[in-house]
């Protein structure tokens, strides 16, 4: 069972449900003591306090915020948990809004939220239920580790889960980052979008979705602890040589996921571009000819394709 973080109550109108807050991640990254190479010593973190130039326990710490040059204030976490806010002791939600409002971005770690008891049970399934019909997510304030966040409230497989959010103030702005406009022709965007459709599935399910660092890691640990080579690395394929076309890329991309994916289906090949030569031909054509031309079925098809894909609402 995992420990919990925090405890309090989650508040919406007149309506109160105490909790319990546990974390909804595991961290199975293999961990290292910092050693000293020469004989394997443990190399420690100690906190030493400046003035009496020795080292002191976790209850001789507290917190102080530094005022001027030589000034320091002591702040009691007793004093931080008795400070007139409601968000100190409760979720307090504030608006409820889709989902698809919200910019990932802003999204951070995750946690479930425990009923706290027989009690907390009728509320806390009235608001999971209320919040899976209504198809929205609740956005709350609540205080922790000294400091007022924010905090989106949504279900999963009927526990409540709490996802801390950033400010808006404390997302930078990507405007400075952006590259310059830059054309690209609907050949490329389309023969992009067959990539996309090459890998697009359903679920993040199967072996490509695994940890293979941390396992390559305990596998190095165990050949060491049993005096023997560890695995050695795979050859990596033999690397292409650089593609300067990025139509090129493009279709050697879908190539590879087609093949990757076991999909027989049949890459449609994108117009090529016309020579100097074919275009002077094409104006010395007559107009039935020319006509003619605009009908033929790789371009219709194109078209089609286009014009039947409609834009999607980044989330």
């Amino acid at each position: 069972m995992p420990r919990t973080v925090w405890s309090g109550a989650i508040s919406f109108g007149l309506v109160t449900v105490p909790i319990h807050v546990v974390s909804a991640r595991e961290d199975h990254s293999v961990r290292f003591h910092q050693v000293h190479l020469q004989d394997m010593g443990r190399v420690r973190s100690r906190k030493i306090c400046e003035l009496e130039n020795r080292e002191v326990a976790q209850s001789e710490i507290g917190k102080g915020y530094q005022w001027g040059k030589d000034t320091i204030i002591p702040v009691l976490d007793e004093e931080l948990r008795e400070i007139p806010l409601p968000t100190a002791k409760a979720i307090e939600i504030e608006a409820f809004v889709p989902l698809d409002s919200i910019d990932p971005i802003q999204i951070g770690d995750g946690y479930y939220l425990q009923p706290d008891g027989k009690v907390a049970a009728k509320p806390y399934t009235l608001l999971r239920r209320a919040l899976e019909r209504s198809a929205k997510v609740a956005v709350a304030k609540y205080a922790w580790s000294g400091r007022e966040r924010l905090g989106l409230l949504r279900v999963r497989d009927n526990v409540i889960v709490l996802h801390a959010m950033r400010w808006s103030d404390e997302i930078r702005d990507p405007a400075e980052l952006r590259p310059d406009d830059i054309e690209l022709t609907d050949a490329e965007i389309t023969q992009a979008e067959q990539l996309i459709d090459r890998l697009t599935r359903d679920d993040l399910e199967g072996e490509e979705f695994t940890d293979r660092y941390t396992e390559a890691v305990e596998q190095l640990i165990d050949a060491k602890r049993e005096h023997r080579e560890p695995p050695a690395a795979e050859e990596p394929e033999e690397a292409p040589g650089q593609i300067v076309d990025l139509m090129a890329a493009l279709k050697e991309s879908v190539d590879k996921a087609r093949k990757s994916r076991g999909d027989d289906a049949t890459v449609h090949e994108m117009p090529k571009k016309k020579s100097t030569a074919k275009k002077a031909a094409a104006k010395k054509t007559t107009p039935a000819k020319t006509a003619t031309a605009k009908k033929q079925p790789a371009k219709k098809a194109a078209a089609k394709k286009t014009t039947a894909r409609k834009p999607r609402r980044s989330a």
